[in-house]
């Protein structure tokens, strides 16, 4: 049996291949295929299709940002003056854009966009305030908070329960 998740059917062994992936992207396709106790081509034809489908948008390497220099996390809420569909997407286009900028999220009700940042210390700080929210006049407000610890992490999706006969 299968789950039909937006016309990409997934089975037991697709959803196994999925949760040992979202652990470590980096698992060799022969030990991938002996965990989920298929042949390796059949795995990596699974892979491909995975990836095809879109259910593996990507595969990326998950850094340290202390040990590299951007150890300041800030959740921001920016509203916008006028929301018009345009105004909008000016300012999802400049948010994307922005290297600082590793989350942007349009919401609703409340603020217009919730953003998580990354950045070196406050003086970076300061600086992305002025390049994203300051100069452009259509940001009414922008609230902030600074985390001070990063209680849990975690980029792994829930995945369904296979289904059974």
């Amino acid at each position: 049996m299968s789950n039909l998740i937006e016309n990409v059917e997934l089975d037991g062994i697709d959803l196994r291949i999925l949760a040992l992936l979202q652990r470590d992207a980096s698992t060799s396709n022969l030990d991938l295929a002996a965990a989920v106790h298929t042949s390796p081509a059949t795995c990596l034809r699974r892979v491909k299709r995975l990836v095809d489908a879109g259910v593996i948008e990507r595969r990326v390497a998950i850094l340290s940002p202390q040990k590299l220099g951007a150890g300041l996390t800030v959740i921001t809420e920016i509203t916008l003056d006028k929301q018009g569909a345009e105004h909008l997407a000016a300012f999802e286009t400049r948010a994307v854009a922005d290297e600082a900028v590793q989350q942007c999220h349009r919401v609703s009700p409340g603020p217009d966009f919730i953003l998580i940042l990354q950045v070196a210390d406050m003086p970076a700080w300061d600086a992305l305030v002025n390049r994203l929210f300051t100069q452009d006049a259509n940001v009414r407000n922008v609230k902030s908070f600074i985390s001070v610890r990063r209680a849990k992490f975690e980029t792994k999706v829930p995945l369904p329960s296979p289904v059974t006969s």
